[in-house]
């Protein structure tokens, strides 16, 4: 693995890191080259409900929202999409016009809405962090196998092989888990029924959020410009986002924490991928 990999598959406790094999040693590398050979319009899209606390987790949303600003930056027009259950934890950090809330609805009516909206942005790239999946049976499920599709919109429609993708992952039941879904299921530890969406680009991480960053961190080299955020600006984005009603999704409990992660653990992350950035330089 490049140093970037392994900073955000460090600490996996999800065991997502034996997936490793099945990816290109720069899986955000590659990700990250695939955008910027994509420049115009992206849509970004982000939001795990969490059924049993009834609210969006703080995992996805951070990442969404930085990987938006960092492709700003670079000359982007960036769109994120999520859902109406969800988008309370992008308000207040995304201006409302950035923001487009995919129905939840049935699949002839998500496939037509998914067409419009795509005619609409003419998207040259979709990226997809921390977003359910859908499974071969077109269900929603969560890591602990809980069906959530009745609170989730069906973004899946956006990623129909036609657009430029990239998508993030930590648990292998979000979208672009699709490219391993025939590995997927040999691994106890991971979803026996995982998500089928694909897309061009998979970047695998401990936690979502880093593998946002680690790709924020790849755009850096490869520009030559240090994109990613602060330290502070992060604990700021997930304390800001759970002030607004998201919780952490593995406690499912209002707490400034990601993953059962706290402020501090995260902050380590981001920090060791700005040390990365620094030993070139940036």
């Amino acid at each position: 693995m490049s140093a970037i990999e392994e900073v955000i598959l460090r600490n996996d406790r999800r065991g997502i890191s034996v997936l490793k094999p099945f990816l290109p040693d720069d899986f955000c590398t590659q990700a990250a080259r695939h955008i910027l050979d994509h420049p115009g319009t992206a849509i970004v899209c982000t939001g795990f409900y969490i059924r049993a606390a009834g609210a969006p987790e703080t995992d996805g949303p951070p990442g969404a929202v930085f990987i938006g600003r960092a492709l700003q930056d670079l000359g982007y027009t960036v769109t994120q999409v999520t859902d109406e259950l969800s988008s309370p934890a992008l308000r207040g950090a995304v201006p409302a016009d950035g923001i487009v809330e995919f129905p939840i609805a049935d699949d002839s009516s998500s496939k037509q809405y998914a067409g419009e909206l795509l005619a609409k942005l003419r998207p040259s790239v979709l990226i997809s962090t921390e977003r359910g999946g859908m499974t071969r049976d077109g269900q929603y499920l969560n890591m602990r196998g809980v069906d959530y599709s009745p609170y989730n919109a069906r973004l899946d429609y956006l990623f129909n092989g036609q657009t430029p993708s990239v998508g993030i992952g930590d648990g292998g039941n979000e979208i672009g888990m699709g490219n391993l879904a025939k590995e997927i299921p040999q691994f106890d530890n991971l979803p026996g029924n995982p998500a089928t969406t694909c897309v061009d680009k998979l970047i695998i991480a401990s936690v979502s959020n880093w593998g946002a960053y680690g790709l924020i961190a790849a755009l850096s080299l490869l520009v030559g410009k240090n994109l990613l955020p602060s330290g502070q600006e992060e604990e700021d984005m997930i304390r800001a986002m759970v002030d607004a009603g998201a919780v952490d999704g593995v406690s499912g409990k209002k707490v400034y924490s990601v993953d059962a992660w706290s402020l501090s653990e995260n902050r380590q992350a981001l920090e060791a991928l700005h040390a990365v950035l620094s030993q070139h330089g940036l």
